[in-house]
């Protein structure tokens, strides 16, 4: 028998319906949900984050949802240390984690126990080429992580400079490159004894969920909540504010694009949004894959299919 402790993923592109799935699995299972996502951590971002409601989580405890202002930082790093925190409590109260979210790297980093802590002390060359982004811009920090390590170069978007910075610094202060450490620990074993699904559908589908999902928040007031948020002295440089359907419509209120073009702007990134999640997921070893069309969409059909996998992986003795 496994003496590892249990832990339940369940994960999928945006908009994919991972929320409702996580209820019905955590009340199948006497189970918690710690929130793998990026923009729902932060107060007052509940439209545009589409936050899980106190009604919709139906008496199931959630961590992770609703607990960091906007003007913090959050970051992988922080993550996988609050959600070691949440893990704790949930093993001592005798209940299973469902770790759900879209949030690939930060699902790996908590699963893999990722070691973020090597040459993490010394901040100088991380200083020097912040001040170099300020001076040069973001290309010109991606050219050079391009000449040192052009497989992370490609893995990372130029306008990311917080990662390309992180990759550079790596580089500098181990003379290996990031990518290579990143594959090593994409490779360790995993401390839980884990099931892993991606909810998935089929793109047309999935692209409609979200055009459909956007056109909803807009009717529920995401441009209210946007400016609510600018009232409040939350600014566009800021992790939170540059989440998607915050930073298309800072731009609308700050008179730099039409209403129509944040919409379509909105639309089309978070399109793209899924297309990497998706990407990122076909990457991932023992990832179990939940195709909705392979079930005709019937959710009870697809919650047994994972209670049988976690019988047969001896996460649950039901």
């Amino acid at each position: 028998m496994d003496t590892k402790k249990p832990l339940i993923i369940l994960t999928g592109p945006t908009a994919v319906g991972k929320t409702h799935l996580s209820i019905a699995l955590a009340k199948a299972v006497n189970g918690s949900v710690i929130s793998a996502d990026s923009m729902q951590v932060y107060k007052y971002m509940d439209i545009g984050s589409a936050k899980i409601r106190p009604e919709e989580m139906a008496g199931v405890p959630h961590y992770l949802v609703d607990v960091l202002d906007p003007a913090e930082e959050f970051h992988v790093v922080r993550f996988q240390q609050m959600a070691k925190e949440a893990l704790a409590e949930i093993y001592r109260e005798g209940r299973i984690p469902i770790v759900t979210g879209g949030t690939g790297f930060y699902i790996q980093a908590l699963l893999r126990d990722i070691d973020f802590t090597e040459n993490g002390e010394d901040t100088s060359y991380r200083e020097e080429l912040e001040a170099l982004a300020k001076e040069r811009g973001g290309a010109y920090l991606h050219h050079l992580l391009c000449k040192c390590d052009p497989k992370a170069a490609d893995e990372i978007h130029p306008n990311n400079v917080k990662r390309v910075i992180r990759a550079l610094e790596y580089f500098l202060q181990t003379g290996k490159p990031i990518s290579a450490h990143n594959e090593e620990q994409r490779h360790k074993g995993s401390p839980y004894n884990f099931a892993y699904f991606v909810l998935n559908d089929d793109r047309a589908k999935l692209y409609e969920r979200i055009e459909q999902r956007i056109d909803e928040m807009l009717a529920e007031g995401l441009v209210d909540e946007v400016r609510a948020l600018k009232e409040r002295g939350y600014t566009r440089d800021m992790v939170s504010m540059q989440g998607l359907g915050y930073k298309e419509f800072l731009d609308y209120l700050s008179g730099k694009n039409t209403y129509e073009e944040a919409v379509y702007l909105l639309k089309r990134d978070t399109r793209h949004f899924a297309k990497r999640q998706l990407t990122w997921f076909k990457r991932e070893k023992d990832v179990i894959w939940l195709n909705k069309p392979d079930f005709e969409y019937d959710e009870e059909r697809i919650l047994g299919r994972m209670l049988e996998i976690c019988r047969q992986k001896g996460i649950l003795f039901l």
